[in-house]
């Protein structure tokens, strides 16, 4: 390492121990956001930051979000920073190692800073932030905060102004309105940041119950129609916030904002979690087709969940002082793990999906975290470092580099652990017992944050005080382990096992139009998407044997021209006619002779014989 490498680290360690120090926590910082630029998607920022006195100040842009696992705000989308004293501007210096800081020496007899600047938001489909009739403000991408202090020691008073005709949601308090600007009550910047508030042209709300601590359904889409929510669903999410209560019996908030955008246009398919809140960003037909929806219909058991486990009860490596500061993943498959298998068993015991599809659910998460060869170099304890590296990067060999297995992978691992308790105990404990006591909580704060970090110890002795047992040595195989020896135990003790038939299930089906592609992965060992590409190989499968690669065209199958149904069928009879593929690849003309002879193969579970059927009760709705 050069001396300037060492001397500009040396300084950026300074800055973040020392330039903060004249920063004034006593007042409030103040943060305007003007959202009406819907035209160009642009945010215009004001923010007031108090000084205690002259001196170098540093400022920084948050980089971690609260719910991201990994530092992705990005610092490039924030433009025009001037900042200024009594209306002079004031010279700024960003530091050349962490870009996310920017200094500045406080003249004598300033009282405070102002910085004014724009948040430039995704302007591509599929990320936007801010459409003609929908947005989202996402705190931590609109302000800059004072070096050297916690972020639970900082309070904001914040507001907002919104397009003519817009109407806003989610957790954070508001103190007034004046036309089109909420004024919020102030707040911790933590607590804020983790109140990400919706607004948009058309918006329903309804309550979802909650005893004394009530939860309330945003919905916020691109068209009126989309907002059409029939009594029975509605009767489902209350079903699921009561399930939810009876699960942990009690609320680490005092209100909660299940918040649902309906949108192509905005992210869609996925979920933040916040404690007072979660965002689930949906498709326009969510509630209006919802015999399509398999694939999701657990999502917002899966974000109300981590207001209890990830929000509420956090792992300690990922309870930073601030948005800077790196964390660790490395609990990542109980934080996130432990939260999918909670939301597959939550939405079945509300009625949200019904207890065949929470089985055809399960078979897939078995059949992909089976077909993994990347277990032999990556273990799932390894996966929880995926989005230090893996966000905003594509992965072309998902079988082979694993990505975030913590996910499914995790399902199944405390699946295993839901049995074992049930097993051991002889049916007088279970994971729930496990949730009632680990992530119990006393009433939530008003206006500030309640979280008690927890370690890996700390998991282990709260299911030892349940059923003694060495669950260290377990926990420390499952995630190390380069086999999948013990991988399906939770099915096998909850008195079902994985088989693969020739007729795909409905979950199935809804995976594949979800994912854009014809599965044949437990077959031949490839998917193919729209036009005839090959958009997956299965590592070391028949097709990659038979040297097709991914990104490939397929022309013909057996000498016909493709199509799905044609390539279907040639594997349904590739007992009898070998399956052989004409390819463009790079421009030219390949012929692919996939040796097998399978057949069509889908998962399912079936029940095994001999073993008693502990599922039914898992799913099986909570009583009073």
């Amino acid at each position: 390492m050069g001396l300037k490498r060492r001397v500009l680290l040396l300084s950026a360690a300074l800055g973040a121990l020392c330039h903060g120090a004249w920063a004034d926590t006593s007042d409030a910082l103040t943060l305007s956001v003007d959202a009406t630029d819907t035209a160009h998607r642009i945010f215009t920022v004001h923010e007031t930051i108090p000084v205690a006195g002259p001196g170098p100040l540093t400022l920084l842009y948050p980089r971690w979000e609260t719910a991201s696992h990994a530092p992705t705000v990005a610092v490039a989308d924030l433009a025009g920073l001037v900042i200024t004293v009594d209306g002079k501007r004031l010279p700024w210096q960003r530091d050349p190692v962490d870009v996310h800081a920017f200094h500045v020496d406080v003249p004598a007899g300033a009282l405070a800073v102002t910085a004014d600047f724009q948040y430039l938001s995704p302007t591509r489909t599929g990320a936007l932030a801010m459409t003609r009739d929908l947005l989202t403000v996402q705190w931590q991408s609109m302000l800059l905060y004072p070096a050297g202090h916690p972020v639970r020691d900082l309070t904001v008073a914040a507001s907002l102004r919104l397009p003519p005709g817009f109407q806003a949601v989610g957790a954070l308090d508001r103190q007034g309105t004046d036309g089109d600007t909420i004024t919020y009550a102030p707040t911790l910047l933590e607590t804020l940041v983790d109140g990400p508030v919706y607004a948009g042209r058309h918006v329903a709300q309804a309550d979802l119950g909650g005893d004394g601590a009530p939860v309330r359904l945003d919905l916020l889409a691109d068209r009126p129609d989309s907002l059409a929510v029939t009594p029975d669903q509605l009767a489902g999410l209350r079903a699921l916030v009561t399930q939810t209560r009876r699960l942990f019996r009690g609320a680490p908030y005092d209100h909660y904002d299940a918040i649902v955008t309906l949108t192509d246009l905005m992210q869609s398919g996925g979920g933040v979690e916040h404690l007072r809140s979660g965002e689930n960003m949906l498709s326009p037909g969510y509630f209006t087709d919802a015999a399509h929806q398999l694939t999701y219909l657990d999502l917002i058991a899966h974000e109300y969940v981590h207001a209890w486990n990830g929000r509420y009860r956090q792992p300690a490596d990922m309870a930073a002082a601030d948005f800077n500061t790196p964390t660790r993943d490395g609990l990542l498959w109980v934080y996130e793990g432990l939260t999918q298998y909670w939301g597959h068993v939550l939405a079945a015991r509300a009625g949200l999906r019904g207890g065949q599809d929470t089985l055809d659910m399960l078979a897939l998460d078995a059949a992909a975290m089976q077909a993994r060869p990347g277990r032999s170099w990556k273990s799932l304890g390894d996966s929880t470092n995926d989005p230090l590296f893996d966000i905003g990067h594509a992965v072309s060999w998902r079988d082979w580099q694993r990505r975030e297995d913590y996910y499914p992978e995790g399902v199944l691992l405390w699946l295993d652990v839901d049995m074992l308790l049930r097993e051991k105990s002889g049916g007088t404990k279970s994971l729930d017992d496990f949730a009632r006591s680990f992530f119990a909580s006393p009433p939530a704060p008003v206006g500030g944050q309640l979280i008690r970090p927890y370690t890996f110890d700390d998991v282990c002795s709260a299911l030892n005080a349940l059923v003694p047992y060495d669950w260290a040595a377990y926990f420390t195989h499952r995630l190390e382990t380069h086999d999948d020896a013990g991988l399906l135990d939770g099915l096998a003790r909850a008195g079902y096992r994985l088989v693969f038939t020739d007729t795909p299930t409905e979950a199935f089906r809804q995976a594949e139009v979800d994912g854009g592609a014809l599965d044949l992965g437990y077959a031949i060992g490839l998917s193919v998407g729209k036009g005839g590409v090959v958009r997956t190989v299965a590592w070391q499968g028949p097709a990659f044997r038979a040297g097709v690669g991914i990104g490939n065209r397929i022309q013909t199958v057996n000498g016909a021209p493709y199509t799905a149904e044609a390539l279907t069928q040639a594997v349904r009879n590739a007992a009898i006619t070998p399956v052989t593929l004409g390819l463009e690849v790079d421009g030219q003309a390949v012929t692919a002779r996939i040796d097998y002879a399978g057949g069509l193969r889908y998962p399912r579970l079936e029940r095994a014989k001999g073993r008693p059927d502990r599922m039914a009760a898992l799913l099986a709705p909570l009583k009073d």
